[in-house]
């Protein structure tokens, strides 16, 4: 692989002030950042062009109306390409994502830049216990859609991607646009031989009154999730013969596992 650029990647949509903070830890541990606003309504378009002003190492793209976050991070994955960078580390706006971590992550992919570093959450008491006990039923399918591929979780957001092949994946298939890109990308990226590293990163669940929003519908987004994995089934199982070869000779993805 050519020498690895990397960026970060922080799509925002509607979370208020939040992602001025959120970009600020970002831009204090790494550079540069590209933040995709997705037609948001707060006015943090604004706000965020106007730091980008102030500062040539953030870079903001306004889209014109919400479209999803799969959407807006695919936007910036081709913006970051066409810059010349091979890698990006994705985090949510909304602050629940520890931006710290950004170093190390990073390092581990310049470690491994065939390898997708994936982060596996470490709730706190903040957690909502109905989140925490639904994504491990996502997990599951997930395990069994890669033939346990070794993805430690499938909805936590931060993680950094190659972005050559998240990109073509994404190009093959008109899904993973909204809520379900996250665990539709690792799914897919795994079945093209991308390897899964597991790293942990805390999660911070924010109050109202700390500033924190949801945009998760539970009906709506399990609906969503649900038609989703009922999508990677059938084609898992059209891919089980070629996925078992290669865990049993321990070809990518699942070289990495013990």
């Amino acid at each position: 692989m050519n020498a690895i650029r990397q960026a970060v990647l922080i799509p925002s949509y509607d979370t208020g002030a939040t992602v001025y903070d959120t970009v600020r830890a970002a831009r204090a541990q790494w550079s540069p950042v590209w933040v995709v606003v997705d037609g948001s309504t707060d006015g943090t378009a604004e706000g965020l062009q106007r730091m980008a002003e102030a500062d040539a190492q953030l870079h903001v793209i306004v889209l014109p109306h919400n479209q999803g976050k799969g959407a807006a991070v695919l936007t910036g994955l081709k913006a970051a390409q066409a810059a010349g960078f091979t890698h990006v580390l994705t985090m949510d706006s909304d602050g629940q994502h520890p931006a710290g971590l950004i170093p190390q992550f990073m390092a581990t992919s310049q470690q491994h830049p065939d390898a997708m570093v994936l982060g596996k959450p470490v709730f706190d008491a903040s957690a909502p216990l109905l989140r925490v006990r639904g994504r491990r039923i996502s997990n599951g399918w997930t395990d069994l859609e890669t033939l346990g591929a070794g993805i430690g979780d499938s909805l936590y957001g931060f993680r950094v991607y190659p972005i050559e092949p998240l990109i073509a994946v994404m190009r093959r298939q008109p899904w993973m646009r909204r809520f379900d890109f996250d665990t539709e990308a690792v799914v897919r990226l795994a079945w093209r031989g991308v390897a899964p590293i597991n790293l942990p990163a805390p999660v911070k669940y924010l109050t109202a009154e700390e500033g924190g929003v949801s945009h998760f519908r539970y009906v709506r987004d399990n609906v969503l999730l649900t038609w989703m994995h009922a999508r990677l089934m059938l084609e898992f199982l059209l891919r089980l013969p070629v996925l078992a070869w290669r865990r049993v000779r321990r070809l990518p993805p699942f070289q990495y596992r013990g």
